[in-house]
């Protein structure tokens, strides 16, 4: 892979190109989901071995697949028409979950490096909860990048749905106290600030 340039410019091609000028079959779009999920279970090898880099590529080129039939990408494509992409439900649930599993593992990715872009982490995560609101993984690192961000509050309102969905997770509980520590702390500060232009006047 190249530098993070190519990691953006890869994720964030504005329409599917490659497969514009033909006719995708059913079978056509087996092949190209096994071939998503391949790179995103390669993506995962990567990303057990530390090599975070190497893993985010192979996530970033699942995307791209996904992208180039996905139905909500390539609906409202200019040269795209209801019988030029044969769908059957199965395999759009199919591509959603190979989608979603790169979303939520790029997020991972990123919280992995040693700058963090909390931004980027937020903007994975959400697209995750577009589809699954409930998601303990993207509900965690929407937290975690909002907690990143100085937002404390929200962060806080990400942690407690995930709680609710798993009560048990440890990192979860953790982090939900860290906002709540952060929280009272601004409350004691504002308070302090108060109190110091009251005694002023």
């Amino acid at each position: 892979m190249m530098g993070a340039g190519k990691e953006d410019s890869d994720e964030e091609v504005a329409a599917p190109l490659l497969y514009k000028s033909q006719r995708l079959s059913t079978e056509r779009i087996w092949t190209l989901l096994h071939e998503a999920g391949r790179l995103k279970a390669k993506g995962n090898i990567f990303y057990r071995e530390k090599n975070i880099r190497s893993a985010v590529s192979c996530y970033h080129r699942a995307l791209l697949i996904i992208r180039s039939v996905d139905p909500e990408v390539t609906r409202p494509v200019k040269g795209y028409s209801p019988d030029t992409i044969e769908f059957v439900a199965e395999q759009v649930d199919v591509l959603r979950e190979v989608q979603l599993d790169c979303y939520n593992n790029l997020a991972a990715c990123l919280l992995q490096k040693p700058s963090v872009d909390y931004s980027r982490v937020l903007k994975y995560s959400l697209l995750v909860l577009k589809w699954r609101p409930a998601n303990v993984k993207a509900l965690y690192r929407a937290g975690v990048a909002t907690l990143g961000t100085g937002n404390a509050q929200e962060a806080k309102e990400y942690f407690i749905k995930a709680h609710r969905e798993q009560p048990n997770d440890a990192r979860v509980r953790r982090h939900l106290q860290m906002a709540e520590e952060k929280l009272n702390l601004e409350h004691e500060r504002e308070k302090a600030m108060c109190r110091d232009m009251f005694s002023s006047n």
